[in-house]
């Protein structure tokens, strides 16, 4: 049975994405308070990051809320579906990707789709280094 935190995210974040069944959220309780860990389809994940990180910045706002009102430290985590590294080793500079987070952003907001092949990876690499890079964020 899903905690008031779980159920809370998941709500937020199944009205942002296409593939709302996909979304999981699970729970892990340590030293540092609740974690809760985030997985959507990867084709969402710029839906759920947003321009910058906003978006996922707005979520850990709310919990930080919810925490207030619970007594509790929440800590919200985008992580990989598919396995990959989240683009460590690739070269890429903080501003390249933030300027991929932008644009994959943008796409998802037009719902336009992704031309197949090499560049849709590509934007999918950026991507997930940026989500690497908002984990290091303490909130």
């Amino acid at each position: 049975m899903a905690t008031i935190d779980q159920q809370f995210v998941e709500y937020i974040v199944k009205t942002l994405v296409n593939n709302p069944d996909k979304v999981v959220v699970d729970r892990e309780i340590d030293e540092r308070g609740v974690l809760l860990s985030l997985s959507v389809d990867p084709e969402d994940v710029g839906r759920v990051i947003g321009k910058r990180g906003a978006t996922a910045q707005s979520i850990r706002t709310l919990l930080r809320v919810l925490g207030t009102k619970n007594g509790a430290r929440y800590n919200l985590k985008v992580v990989n579906t598919d396995g990959v590294d989240g683009g460590h080793g690739t070269g890429e500079t903080r501003a390249d990707v933030e300027a991929v987070g932008e644009l994959r952003a943008d796409e998802a907001e037009d719902k336009a789709p992704l031309d197949g092949g090499e560049k849709a990876d590509e934007l999918v690499e950026k991507t997930r280094a940026e989500l690497a890079d908002l984990d290091d964020l303490d909130i």
